[in-house]
């Protein structure tokens, strides 16, 4: 049980990491700024933007850790 719940928080670790990527590269339509850019991805594909993976991972990570307090 306990790998498990390493390997939740090990895949929020990889979304962070592929996240962040994919918020520097990644193009769109709308914004001047890629602060903006990555807010309309969001908007438009959700977690399959940098910005939704990213937030996704570090929702992961949370939750694999407060897992770890709840039995």
């Amino acid at each position: 049980m306990i790998i498990l719940k390493l390997l939740f928080i090990l895949f929020g670790v990889v979304l962070v990491l592929w996240g962040r990527y994919r918020m520097k590269k990644d193009d769109a339509f709308v914004g001047k700024t890629q602060k903006r850019k990555n807010i309309f991805n969001l908007l438009i594909m959700g977690e399959a933007s940098g910005l939704g993976q990213f937030l996704g991972g570090i929702l992961c990570i949370i939750l694999g850790i407060i897992s770890f307090f709840i039995k």
